[in-house]
């Protein structure tokens, strides 16, 4: 670990500056949202992400906090050992960081919808009041008029989506909400050799249980039959026509929203990383997908 800190770590209040003990850190890479540290402080391991509100994603920090809180209340997460400013502090976990196949083994399977059963069911009941809402659709038309605002590259797409945004809309019809991670890219998913732990909340929010389950399975390139398998442990019955087609429309949307979040930071964010591309990667399979989904929706 470098002996070199980043002079924004190094500042953190809930260090002791009085103690002789020096702080030491080192870059966690990977993250396409926030800066993120593994501090070592004295005999102990911490976890250390910077990152102000980014309003044209709906991130807020007081949204993550709270959600962060939460979820440690509820077993799911790493304990939260400080929060001040743009800087959020937590205890290290140390593990292997999930792969895409990872997530498509049965045995995990299981232990990953037993995190989001507990996601959806017990962490309100740990949420200081109000929460924000992720309702992927209204992410979609904000992110809509922020690239036409941005004078995006995207824009004479974007009449398209917004058609294809209300049909999905409408097919997902009324849900029961609950509360969402909304962010299951397999990198969020720590292996600890005895559980699994779910990390970075910073697109919490109530939604529907749908999203959480068409967004880990889009996002994890899950087969067909590992779909609904998926749809089946955690509802814990047989997988509807009816279900299974409300289902492919929320995971059209999140694949839009993969990608529409992509174009958006294609403007916006100032991390090194080849937004561009993935743009591209998810757009591809956002239309792969919506075809498919059309032929679900013709009359037999």
């Amino acid at each position: 670990m470098s002996a070199k800190i980043n002079k924004t770590v190094e500042a953190l209040t809930c260090w002791q500056k009085e103690s002789l003990t020096p702080i030491r850190s080192e870059a966690v890479e990977g993250g396409i949202t926030n800066r993120n540290f593994r501090v070592e402080h004295g005999n102990e391991l911490f976890f250390v992400r910077l990152g102000e509100d980014i309003p044209v994603h709906g991130v807020y920090r007081f949204n993550e906090l709270a959600a962060s809180r939460a979820a440690f209340s509820c077993g799911i997460s790493p304990e939260v050992v400080h929060a001040e400013s743009g800087a959020m502090v937590l205890r290290f976990i140390e593990g292997k960081t999930l792969e895409a196949e990872n997530l498509r083994d049965h045995s995990t399977m299981q232990k990953v919808v037993s995190l989001l059963k507990k996601c959806h069911l017990e962490m309100p009941h740990h949420l200081p009041g109000s929460t924000l809402i992720f309702w992927v659709f209204q992410v979609l038309r904000g992110y809509a008029k922020t690239l036409r605002e941005g004078k995006s590259r995207m824009i004479p797409e974007l009449s398209r989506f917004m058609e294809i945004n209300k049909q999905l809309e409408k097919t997902v019809g009324a849900v029961e909400m609950r509360f969402g991670h909304n962010d299951l890219l397999c990198g969020n998913f720590i292996d600890d050799g005895k559980r699994l732990w779910l990390i970075d909340w910073d697109y919490a929010g109530f939604n529907s249980p749908l999203f959480d389950l068409a967004n880990l399975a889009s996002n994890n390139e899950y087969s067909e039959d590992l779909e609904k398998q998926l749809l089946e442990m955690y509802f814990e019955n047989a997988v509807s026509a009816a279900l299974w087609k409300r289902y492919f429309a929320m995971k059209c949307a999140s694949l839009l929203r993969e990608a529409m979040w992509s174009m958006v930071s294609e403007i916006h964010s100032t991390l090194d990383f080849d937004y561009v591309n993935y743009t591209t990667d998810n757009l591809d399979r956002f239309e792969n997908t919506y075809a498919n989904f059309e032929e679900l929706c013709q009359p037999l």
